[in-house]
């Protein structure tokens, strides 16, 4: 019994489920702690999924300014109430994203954001790349397409690793925030300036 109560314990700092949430994914695992985050994250992502379709028209803009004063980022992170928008989560969310976007240095929000004439630049210089290797046709594709697919995912801060946690996107940070939440939040538009 108190080895269960550590690991609802553990769980809810881990996730900031709630307990009921935490106890059920628990039963559902056999006690297992990564078959419960697991199921807890396919949950979290299920509700994400189910709350996409819903307007973001409240959140919040927050600036973030690096150390040394030669970074700046603002960034404008949406939600469906203002409620929501005040809570101390959602404001952590919001800095980490601003702080992520001051230290990455993403181009876009979403790779489908990438204008195409960057996108045509890149792809041009990747082609180049590949035909130097004298490979077949068809394998010269492969590599420019894994290549291009790559730089894409390196370019929107959605698809980049998360700078506090690498283990996981900026996206999925924010699908768990929605899990977590439960309201729809969407990164809408940056601005960073550097020295």
């Amino acid at each position: 019994m108190a080895s269960t109560i550590e690991k609802i314990k553990q769980l809810r700092e881990e996730t900031a489920a709630g307990m009921m949430d935490v106890k059920r994914a628990l039963e559902e695992s056999g006690g297992d702690l990564d078959g419960a985050r697991r199921i807890l994250k396919e949950r979290g992502q299920a509700i994400a999924a189910k709350k996409s379709a819903r307007e973001t028209n409240e959140g919040l803009i927050d600036a973030y300014i690096h150390f040394n004063g030669r970074v700046g980022v603002l960034v404008e992170v949406n939600c469906e109430t203002d409620f929501v928008a005040r809570t101390e989560e959602f404001r952590q969310l919001v800095r980490d994203i601003a702080m992520h976007i001051a230290s990455m240095k993403p181009l876009v929000v979403r790779p489908e954001d990438i204008p195409e004439e960057v996108r045509a630049q890149e792809r041009a210089i990747f082609e180049k790349q590949a035909a130097e290797m004298n490979k077949p046709e068809q394998v010269t594709r492969s590599i420019v397409e894994g290549k291009l697919k790559k730089w894409e995912a390196e370019q929107a801060l959605m698809t980049q690793p998360f700078v506090k946690d690498p283990e996981r996107t900026v996206g999925e940070l924010v699908q768990e925030a929605i899990g977590r939440i439960g309201e729809n939040i969407t990164v809408r538009r940056f601005t960073r300036y550097e020295l």
